[in-house]
């Protein structure tokens, strides 16, 4: 049994299959796919101006920097920031280290008195 709402009646009342499988107001349309058409006309660029954002390639000038052989280490090669960020790193990193043998040594300290009895609490 197929449904198809009713204007004259304004609920649903029964009706055949092609009716209720087509709504009111609403018939078949052909499925063939229009052209496509696009907003603005698309033209080919040339080679030349598809780089022109990128500026001039530095790689091969940095490169001759960076591998320059006169023995100093690669990443101080950057000159004063690179001085300052390589000494700030070893600077905190020694300071962790100290500050966590210092912690550990303490812990140690601790746990040895804890397993240790003291002679007060002997029994003789």
């Amino acid at each position: 049994v197929y449904y198809k709402f009713s204007r004259s009646t304004q609920k649903l009342a029964r009706a055949w299959a092609s009716k209720a499988y087509t709504p009111q107001g609403l018939q078949l349309v052909s499925m063939e796919t229009p052209p496509t058409t696009f907003a603005t006309p698309t033209k080919p660029t040339s080679s030349a101006t598809a780089y022109d954002y990128a500026g001039k390639n530095k790689v091969p000038e940095l490169q001759k920097f960076f591998q320059k052989a006169d023995g100093m280490p690669i990443h101080l090669k950057g000159g004063l920031p690179d001085q300052m960020l390589y000494q700030t790193t070893m600077a905190l990193t020694m300071g962790w280290t100290i500050y966590c043998l210092t912690l550990h040594g303490l812990a140690a300290q601790k746990l040895a008195c804890l397993k240790i009895p003291n002679k007060k609490n002997k029994k003789k």
